[in-house]
């Protein structure tokens, strides 16, 4: 299909100045080069090009997709409220649902993922193992009421998403296809020029069994993780650690109470006191979902992982503010020496072989110096309870020192297990005759949040550098004046690269030249054709790269079929086939 647009008939409202509500790239450039427009908190409107590389990335997405023999479907935004009761989240998935009811008063959600609507759907359907294994996913809009919605795409109340579910007789089917599409998550980050790295991760509302992230590495992500030249690498959330703990204090020694007043937290302990974080112990409290007192120790130094912390002891809950003064705790001096009566006391692991700790005295003002486990106190759990760093020891090899970076969360893929179609009653006769629940597996990619992962990793001062496999036009022509020397032989270049089959615009506003190279380098157009009257003169026009500012005299006769060429190896370089 020729694609040959006219920026003088093109929405594409760029802005001059950084819009000050923009924190990163990806938001402040997609606004300045009219791609998107806010409509209201966590909420866009996608105007042309947007809407071109949004398509783009579908496009992707769905080749990879019937590569792997998942089909595509489309279901319901609004999702009856039945479903998530039988499934159990309706209570628990928490105020990012967004609830609604109808007129005759019947309650509804839209949806934030579709778990409940495939499970119905293919429980009515699917009833022999002879049917199985199945995968089918949809792209679609969801919804997720975001406490703070923030970063433009990153993190939005309504964002586009493909998600896929597949059903199984037996674990070996669920892995391969498993397998299979974190192998088809590794090629579309590829072919959207991504640099990532899958990590482990941990699978929140979702659930299941197993689950791994998909990581577009970037300064701005929300997201830190860490990771080891060895390959293994993980969310900080998820990622199971080996603090390295080198105490001052190796020997036995008495408990000393110390008067410590108005200290509140181990950054002012450990300067009153003149010893360093690494040697005090921090403790948080929190209750369980029965009302039990749970004390939480973790190094003074280190922070306490919330997902390991409800792994430990399920369904913990960390104390509110109001929480401690009802309970006649004292906040800034909490330890596990003389707690109340039923506390559960758990310790992060790397605190095992401590002699002696510095721990609050459950009273205020007060610290102990020189407590000692099973002396002084009794651990009940001991579990790995903070959040992993860069220093900490490699898990999966020999202890090498795990490195850390930030990334912004692409896609994701997850081992549900039986966990929605127990919950459900979705079974299918087994070869044996008996009557088994599905194995599940769902997989998300995040087409919106894609899109501005690509432009935090592709840009420079001057706008966005498109890899072309996203990029909304592939080639500007940019005349320099719109007279009978210049307009013609613009209009031919423009002409015959739509007639190779290149997406083309031909910039033919009335406006300055330095307009013109200004919204070409912010909007990205990966190659500019310049055209001038000096250069008509002499037989050539200029070509630019806007990724890599090469520039160079190509001749006017057969320009359009080198940069034709020149478009093509770069489709090539992100096809299916180049990076299978």
């Amino acid at each position: 299909m020729r694609a040959a647009f006219r920026l003088s008939d093109l929405f594409v409202p760029t802005l001059k100045e950084d819009p000050s509500e923009a924190e990163v790239a990806s938001h402040r450039l997609m606004l300045r080069a009219g791609m998107i427009r806010k409509a209201a908190s966590g909420i866009y409107t996608f105007l042309p090009l947007g809407w071109r590389s949004l398509r783009k990335i579908e496009n992707i997405v769905r080749e990879e997709m019937d590569a792997i023999g998942s089909q595509e479907m489309l279901m319901p935004a609004v999702q009856p409220a039945e479903l998530w009761l039988e499934s159990g989240r309706w209570g628990v998935y928490g105020p990012e649902l967004m609830r609604l009811k109808d007129r005759h008063g019947r309650e509804f959600c839209l949806g934030p993922t579709h778990e409940e609507i495939i499970t119905a759907t293919i429980r009515n359907e699917v009833r022999s193992y002879r049917q199985l294994p199945m995968s089918l996913y949809q792209i679609q809009v969801k919804f997720r009421d975001e406490v703070r919605p923030r970063f433009g795409l990153l993190r939005g109340r309504e964002f586009i998403m493909k998600d896929a579910y597949s059903f199984h007789a037996d674990q070996e089917s669920l892995q391969e296809h498993y397998d299979a599409q974190a192998g088809a998550y590794g090629r579309i980050c590829e072919r959207l020029g991504l640099e990532f790295r899958p990590v482990k991760a941990d699978s929140g509302q979702i659930g299941g069994s197993e689950t791994t992230e998909f990581m577009a590495l970037a300064d701005n992500g929300e997201a830190a993780l860490v990771y080891c030249d060895c390959g293994w690498a993980a969310n900080v959330e998820a990622a199971s650690t080996v603090v390295p703990r080198h105490p001052a204090v190796t020997e036995r020694r008495a408990m000393e109470k110390v008067h410590t007043p108005d200290i509140r937290t181990i950054a002012e302990l450990s300067e009153a006191l003149d010893i360093t974080e690494h040697d005090t112990v921090k403790t948080m409290a929190g209750k369980t979902p029965e009302g039990r007192l749970v004390f939480l120790l973790v190094p003074g130094d280190r922070e306490l992982n919330r997902l390991k912390a409800d792994n430990a002891v399920p369904g913990v809950l960390l104390l509110e503010e109001d929480d401690f003064g009802s309970l006649n705790l004292p906040k800034g001096s909490l330890g596990p020496v003389n707690v109340p009566e039923n506390t559960l006391v758990v310790a992060d692991s790397s605190l095992r072989e401590e002699v002696a700790w510095g721990v609050g005295a459950n009273e205020n003002d007060y610290h102990l110096m020189g407590a000692m486990p099973e002396r002084d106190f009794t651990v009940e759990i001991w579990a790995d309870l903070v959040l992993a760093q860069p220093g900490d020891s490699c898990p999966a090899c020999n202890g090498a020192a795990l490195k850390g970076a930030r990334g912004i969360e692409v896609s994701q893929v997850f081992q549900l297990g039986t966990k929605y179609s127990e919950s459900m009653g979705a079974t299918f006769t087994a070869e044996d005759g008996s009557e088994q629940p599905f194995l599940m597996g769902c997989y998300g990619v995040g087409v919106s949040r894609s899109l501005a992962a690509v432009i935090e990793q592709h840009n420079d001062e001057n706008g966005i550098t498109w890899p072309i496999s996203v990029a909304p036009i592939e080639v500007a022509v940019i005349p320099l004046s719109a007279d009978d020397v210049v307009s013609p032989v613009a209009e031919k270049i423009w002409s015959d690269l739509a007639d190779a089959g290149v997406e083309t615009g031909i910039d033919d506003r009335d406006e300055r030249a330095g307009v013109k190279f200004a919204d070409a380098d912010l909007v990205g157009y990966p190659f500019q054709v310049v055209i001038g009257k000096r250069g008509v003169a002499n037989g050539i026009v200029e070509f630019k790269n806007r990724a890599t500012g090469e520039r160079k005299d190509m001749p006017i006769d057969g320009v359009a079929a080198l940069v034709a060429d020149m478009v093509a190896k770069e489709r090539d370089r992100y096809s299916h086939n180049a990076v299978s």
